[in-house]
């Protein structure tokens, strides 16, 4: 019966991890078919990928995996710092040595953005320990990196360059 159990977790953990992928990899491909001039088939990608956020969601909650919003701060925290400090320095690294310029570039996008997400959710978290929620008016994220400002949006962006017409602003 323990082993069933685990079994069982472990599928919907994996079933949970296909689902966020699907999720994502949707979402990517109806930008490039907006892009394109196929705004119906970007928008069935777009609704379909809805549906798998639904299913990695029901899994996620499932396996336990939803907490009050000052653990849920906590698990950020933990996720990125553990790109910060461990996981993109290493694929980084690995990258410049076998010359994989690509891979160079969008690991030191991610790592860049994911030292603000973790001060940032570090900072809710304290707030959200005493009841009070975040002062934040408006989000900004760097399309073309992921570089994040809050409140203030830079005139180009400081990892990326990208101009602060294009970021993205989430109010």
């Amino acid at each position: 019966m323990v082993v069933e159990k685990k079994m069982t977790r472990k599928f919907l953990e994996d079933a949970f991890a296909g689902e966020s992928m699907a999720h994502m990899r949707y979402l990517i491909f109806a930008e490039q078919a907006e892009r394109e001039g196929y705004p119906n088939v970007a928008k069935l990608f777009r609704a379909i990928a809805h549906a798998e956020f639904v299913h990695a969601k029901n899994h996620f909650i499932a396996l336990g995996k939803l907490g009050k919003t000052p653990e849920n701060l906590q698990v950020g925290i933990d996720g990125e710092t553990y790109e910060v400090e461990e996981m993109y320095p290493v694929f980084k690294n690995t990258a410049e040595f076998q010359g994989e310029k690509d891979a160079v570039r969008t690991t030191h996008y991610a790592l860049e953005a994911e030292k603000i997400h973790a001060e940032l959710y570090a900072k809710a978290k304290e707030l959200a320990e005493s009841g009070k929620d975040i002062e934040i008016k408006k989000v900004y994220i760097c399309p073309v990196c992921g570089y994040t400002a809050v409140d203030e949006v830079p005139e180009y962006c400081p990892v990326c360059g990208a101009p602060r017409e294009k970021f993205v602003v989430f109010e």
